[in-house]
């Protein structure tokens, strides 16, 4: 007859025919385990089987290869099974016999599913987890298939344990190595003898599928599974809100977790913050934090993993104030951050510049007895490279090696982009090298580094040299490799031989992109070539690329640095048709030239428009802005806009206080003017040489010569013998 159906059949896998069973039922009934008894030894093979359980039990101690050595050539595969039925209430004496004779002679099917039956039976799962293990990845030649298998432990059952945990592992042993479609089959079959594989079992079946991106197969188990008596539990769901956040359909995941308790299972941690980081993964920071204050209405307390999720997305939008107070939220509830939570927040701190928090969170890992590894020393490493300490970066990169710990190639690499970025070659190469000699391979990244590092130091020629050393080394050039090329280029003014390297860049079919444009365009800008730098403009459209807010702000500085401020307001008008929305940088650019013409009346309506655009000034609007109104003598607008950047948090840049302060004096604003100078000392900042010398005239003329003789002192050792008056013109 035909074996029962079900919910499997419906996939493609029919029911197979036991062997050996005699008794077949009803379709609706469930099969009883067949009987079973081994043959009989004659009384020769019962004399040899009780030497050898009477041998391995009295020397039990001594390794059987040495015991049983004179017994070995009378042996045969009936001989084990025999054996068996004598010692086969101590699992670990069956286990050993049964190793030992396998290696001699060819045990029968009949004989590992005896021991798999003896070892469950008897608490040796992990024995018996082995045997089958062994069996169905390197089956003998004489056992033809699975299903044979699955018969000889269906034949055993009931005389040798009836364990049904003997399944269990089966069905979990198969889902663990790949075989789906047999875990299937034994699930299917132990159906029609009334048994059903336990969840534990279910659940390594739907981890196995998801591990190996059989994601539609689980959902479709998922579903039929529960119609023939599998309970799925928390671990379940857990796993399948695991899948479906993986492939991105969240939706789906977020109704698996609502339809637990309506299945009478309780969400728990796991639950909710798998489903946390999958919205965090896909940038649903909001949904993310929502379920954290849900699972903690539920009385769930959020663990190291649930807040790390958020942590990352945070620190990813740079957002790391709020990151750290999550931190702290942390810790007020219980849970204590590790490693990787630490080093993600001091890398959020390094790449927003603030690596003063960073470094007090390092010491904080410290005060809590976390030690800093190799990610968080390379994070530093890149902080400090990224600010220009590259010689703190390197005390750090010391005390890495000193304290035991490896730098890898990204730590190499960081290092030797300070160097380059600080036009420390010889330092650079020397670094490439030693990383060498550790054995670690520069990739593609550490190249382009040193490349940027040779182009913006003129050295082109040894720039080509590498470039061509990186390609006989196997390395792949990518679009940020030639990018970096073009751009050094660009900088040390060698324009064509940038345009011919973008040539060179569609001849390897890698084409370039929107920054490679931006940047040739830029170096065309600056040497007032706007035509070339429209021609490249039109090509990129004719592309089909969409130039960037970058690109239109390169192109603006273009046409107001050749003094073409109609040209510039036409652009700006043009992004907005094209629905690039201008930033700050681009109505910055406008704002400067209409100060510098003294046109206050047209940056005030630029100001106004831009603020209708949602764009909130920076600190350079406002020194932009006061600039030009004390060149406009418009004092009282000057002053109103210094005090609300001040309370905004924005100061004054060094030509911005010279000239609010000349300003305030011309107006006989005297005591404005001195409190304003107090303030820009006070700040480090150092006033020019016409302010020191209307300050030191109007001390001397009040008859103040204690002040004068400041002054004087001050403008000598500022201007005169230090640099940093010089410097400061200079920027101005």
């Amino acid at each position: 007859m035909a074996l029962q159906q079900n919910r499997f059949g419906r996939l493609g896998f029919a029911s197979m025919a036991i062997r050996h069973i005699t008794h077949l039922c009803s379709f609706d009934s469930t099969r009883p385990f067949p009987d079973y008894s081994p043959k009989k030894p004659t009384i020769k093979d019962s004399q040899l089987v009780y030497t050898i359980a009477t041998t391995i039990k009295l020397r039990r101690p001594e390794p059987l290869r040495r015991v049983l050595k004179f017994l070995e050539h009378q042996l045969r595969p009936d001989h084990i099974i025999w054996v068996f039925m004598k010692i086969r209430n101590d699992h670990r004496l069956v286990f050993y016999f049964f190793e030992w004779a396998k290696n001699r002679i060819n045990a029968s099917l009949e004989a590992h599913c005896i021991v798999i039956h003896i070892l469950v039976s008897s608490n040796g799962s992990a024995h018996a987890r082995q045997v089958i293990k062994d069996f169905v990845s390197n089956p003998e030649p004489d056992f033809v298939s699975h299903d044979q298998f699955l018969d000889g432990l269906i034949y055993t059952y009931k005389e040798w344990g009836s364990n049904i945990l003997v399944f269990d592992l089966l069905f979990q042993v198969y889902a663990e190595i790949g075989l789906v479609e047999e875990a299937r089959k034994v699930f299917e079959r132990l159906l029609s003898y009334g048994v059903v594989l336990s969840v534990d079992s279910c659940n390594c079946l739907l981890v196995q599928l998801v591990r190996n991106e059989r994601i539609e197969l689980a959902i479709q188990l998922f579903k039929a599974m529960p119609e023939d008596g599998v309970c799925w539990n928390v671990a379940s769901h857990n796993v399948m809100i695991h899948a479906m956040c993986k492939v991105g359909r969240m939706s789906e995941a977020h109704d698996i977790l609502l339809g637990m308790e309506a299945k009478g299972v309780t969400p728990d941690v796991i639950s909710y913050s798998t489903l946390i980081d999958g919205y965090c993964r896909i940038g649903e920071l909001q949904k993310a934090l929502d379920l954290i204050r849900e699972m903690e209405a539920k009385g769930l307390n959020p663990n190291s993993f649930t807040y790390s999720s958020v942590i990352v997305v945070l620190c990813n939008r740079s957002k790391v104030t709020e990151a750290e107070k999550l931190m702290r939220e942390m810790v007020d509830s219980g849970v204590v951050p590790d490693n990787v939570v630490y080093t993600t927040l001091i890398d959020g701190f390094c790449k927003i510049g603030s690596l003063k928090d960073a470094y007090r969170l390092a010491d904080d890992m410290k005060i809590k007895g976390l030690v800093l590894d190799n990610v968080a020393y390379t994070v530093l490493i890149c902080g400090l490279c990224r600010k220009g300490k590259v010689r703190e970066a390197e005390e750090l990169f010391k005390e890495m090696i000193d304290r035991g710990l490896n730098p890898d190639e990204i730590t190499y690499t960081a290092l030797i982009d300070g160097y380059c970025k600080e036009h420390k070659m010889k330092d650079a190469f020397s670094l490439h090298n030693q990383m060498v000699r550790q054995g670690l391979t520069p990739n593609i990244v550490t190249y382009t580094a040193l490349s940027d590092g040779l182009c913006k130091g003129g050295e082109v020629d040894a720039a080509n040299e590498l470039l061509h050393e990186m390609v006989g080394k196997g390395l792949v050039l990518n679009i940020y490799t030639y990018n970096t090329l073009i751009n050094g280029l660009c900088k040390v003014g060698i324009l064509e031989q940038a345009k011919k390297l973008m040539e060179d860049m569609e001849e390897a079919r890698i084409y370039p992109d929107t920054v490679t444009y931006t940047t040739i365009m830029d170096a065309y800008c600056k040497e007032g070539n706007m035509d070339k730098a429209h021609m490249l403009l039109r090509e990129m459209l004719e592309k089909g690329m969409q130039p960037t807010v970058v690109t239109f702000n390169v192109l603006m500085n273009g046409f107001l640095r050749a003094g073409k401020t109609e040209d510039g307001e036409k652009l700006l008008s043009w992004m907005i048709e094209k629905s690039i929305m201008p930033n700050v940088i681009t109505y910055n650019s406008l704002l400067k030239q209409y100060c510098m013409a003294k046109d206050m009346q047209a940056s005030s309506r630029i100001l106004k428009e831009m603020r209708a655009k949602g764009l909130v000034p920076d600190g350079n609007t406002y020194n932009i802005l006061i600039k030009g109104h004390c060149k406009a003598r418009n004092l009282k607008e000057a002053s109103y806009l210094h005090k609300e950047m001040t309370e905004l948090g924005y100061r004054l840049n060094v030509s911005s206080y010279n000239a609010l302060i000349m300003m305030l004096c011309k107006k006989s604003r005297l005591a404005e003017a001195r409190e304003l100078l107090d303030e820009m000392r006070n700040n480090g900042v150092v006033p020019d040489r016409d302010v020191y010398n209307k300050f030191i005239d109007l001390s001397y003329s009040e008859g103040n010569m204690e002040g004068t003789l400041e002054f004087c002192d001050e403008v000598i050792e500022k201007c005169l013998v230090g640099e940093s008056c010089g410097k400061q013109m200079g920027k101005k």
